[in-house]
């Protein structure tokens, strides 16, 4: 240490112990303040169009964005409706909205067609609000936001206290809200919501703007709002857990009998699928092969009060399944339009496997730098498409060009393409010229162990 730095520091010193701070032992971080109810108190919820047709236009007279929240019943109910709408606008208050008996609010969407639609985590919310005719034409995401500012914890109730020093308080997130009449500390659990979310949008934007990412996370907002419906899942029987666990293709063929029967009866009686049968009884069966009702009945999953309502519908699932011929039996693994597991490409295609061992370290680094999830610096699929069917000849002179022609065709925002587009293709080029062995994708571990993959 030189004799100026000495000063400096003891200057320093001095100047905290004036102030009363010890600098060896800074004070702890205020304790965020619980956030116990709605500044304007818990709003009554609106039942009928002429309560919604006047609050719409009060949130038509107010100003600024509007914060929207859903609640659904997610495990208790079939399929993602929402069973409460929450709505606060500046001017206008906070609105608590029943959409059960309302199939479309068109109305209340017409009020806010202008506004900006303020969410936390969009994806989540915006299929439940369509389905009752509310679509945003602008939005801003606040779950988002925060991973594009680089916030370490981005769930509301962590967001709120990091950045505004505040506690929202929470136990009802999970809960069944198809319930009627809906509980007082639920709602306003429910108005609790959206009483911050103004503000935290806020916060975000202006750490945004500071950090000059603003444009980013409007170029990823603007993709949610004109993101098309997803397409409807092809085999949605093979998302089953634990279905690794099943390799024959006749057991396959059980477990997708089981899967079709417990969807359609689930359908029928607006109930959760696994409130019926849990996938841990439907892969069991398909393991066990059980040929009678009694045999079945004594098969792990087989003894709630839904399996044992259902058990000839699952019994003759499972026979279905093993009366069917080979010809009509599932193939072991789907059929995609994609490239194969990455854990493979070392053994099916050498240099395949080079270049994205080289593209992911180079999207990782970006990553680091720019404090942002590699997930959402560039999707790990589009990512995966580039490096197995690249759009050049040469991987010694990857092209630019083309990798982000590819890229902005596969969904990549202008950002994205960016910051990645040509990291990636010079250490795809390094990596060919300097004849670069990829190292083994990291194998996941046994079942049932704690271990890391290494």
């Amino acid at each position: 240490m030189n004799p100026g730095d000495e000063t400096l520091e003891s200057a320093g010193t001095d100047a905290a112990r004036d102030d009363g701070v010890d600098a060896a032992n800074p004070p702890p971080e205020p304790e965020p303040i619980p956030l116990l109810e709605p500044a304007a108190g818990v709003p009554p919820v609106l039942t009928t169009l002429e309560e919604v047709q006047q609050a719409a236009d009060e949130l038509a007279a107010g100003t600024g964005p509007v914060a929207i929240d859903a609640e659904r019943a997610s495990g208790y109910r079939y399929g993602q409706r929402a069973y409460l709408i929450q709505i606060k606008r500046a001017g206008a208050g906070s609105y608590l909205i029943d959409p059960i008996d309302l199939r479309d609010l068109s109305i209340l969407d017409a009020a806010l067609a202008d506004a900006e639609w303020v969410l936390h985590a969009a994806t989540q919310d915006l299929p439940c609000l369509a389905e009752v005719g509310l679509r945003p034409r602008t939005l801003f995401d606040t779950e988002l936001g925060g991973r594009i500012a680089g916030k370490p914890r981005v769930g509301l109730g962590p967001l709120v206290e990091q950045i505004l020093g505040l506690r929202l308080e929470k136990g009802h997130g999970a809960a069944d809200w198809s319930t009627r009449p809906l509980p007082a500390a639920w709602l306003r659990y429910a108005a609790l919501d959206v009483e911050v979310l103004l503000e935290l949008r806020d916060a975000i934007g202006l750490d945004l703007e500071q950090q000059g990412k603003a444009e980013w996370a409007r170029e990823e907002f603007q993709a949610i709002v004109d993101a098309p419906p997803p397409p409807p899942r092809i085999e949605p029987w093979r998302r089953t857990s634990g279905l690794h666990r099943v390799r024959k293709p006749q057991a396959l063929a059980i477990v997708r009998e089981l899967w079709n029967t417990r969807d359609a009866l689930a359908r029928k009686r607006d109930v959760a699928p696994g409130r019926l049968l849990p996938d841990t009884a439907i892969v069991e069966a398909a393991l066990g092969a059980p040929r009678t009702r009694e045999a079945l009945r004594e098969l792990p999953g087989f003894r709630g009060r839904g399996a044992q309502r259902y058990l000839r519908e699952w019994s003759e699932a499972v026979i279905t399944g093993l009366n069917l011929s080979s010809e009509q039996w599932p193939a072991s693994t789907m059929t995609t339009d994609g490239p194969p597991p990455a854990r493979a490409w070392a053994d099916r295609d050498k240099p395949a496997a080079a270049r994205l061992s080289a593209a992911r370290a180079a999207v990782a680094a970006i990553a680091d730098e720019h404090a942002i999830p590699v997930e959402n610096l560039l999707s790990p699929d589009s990512l995966r498409r580039l490096c197995w069917t690249p759009p050049w000849t040469d991987d010694a002179a990857a092209d630019p060009i083309a990798a982000r022609t590819m890229l902005t065709n596969l969904g990549a925002r202008e950002w994205q393409c960016a910051l990645v587009v040509t990291p990636v293709c010079k250490a795809i080029s390094r990596a060919a010229r300097a004849g670069v062995t990829p190292p083994p994708e990291p194998q996941p571990a046994p079942e049932g162990s704690t271990a890391d993959p290494v």
